[in-house]
């Protein structure tokens, strides 16, 4: 990985952190202990928190940070990261990788994961989520 990719990297971690907090809303919604960055196809980082709720309504970080991208018009996903509660980069859950696919189903392997900035460990979307449904379709 070359100086520039780190240096996104790192401004996508910064990001990430600094909408992180984790924060009690009421009795039933917490917000805040996970937090993500989303760098677009055309460079512009896009930020969400995890919303925990006391039932299913909740939503994780990486599709809040996906949400905000495609209100601000884009829909092509680069790279993405997230902060978990302990400070430790995690990859995405299915559900939030089942979006990425179907946002970007031809071309989704391309899309690039941060599992751990420390040691710049990274995957790709395809080898995280290899033989998904939607290739059958192509």
């Amino acid at each position: 990985m070359d100086r520039s990719e780190q240096i996104i990297w790192k401004n996508m971690l910064e990001a990430a952190k600094a909408v992180q907090s984790g924060w009690h809303i009421s009795d039933y919604v917490e917000a805040g202990e996970v937090a993500a960055a989303v760098e677009s196809a055309t460079g512009r980082i896009y930020t969400g928190v995890c919303v925990n709720t006391a039932c299913t309504l909740g939503i994780c970080a990486e599709r809040n940070a996906i949400f905000n991208m495609l209100t601000n018009g884009e829909h092509r996903i680069r790279r993405v990261l997230a902060v978990m509660p302990d400070g430790k980069n995690g990859a995405p859950c299915g559900a939030c990788r089942e979006l990425m696919v179907q946002l970007m189903p031809q071309d989704y392997g391309d899309i690039e994961i941060m599992l751990d900035i420390e040691s710049m460990k990274t995957a790709h979307l395809s080898e995280l989520t290899p033989e998904w449904w939607i290739k059958s379709l192509f």
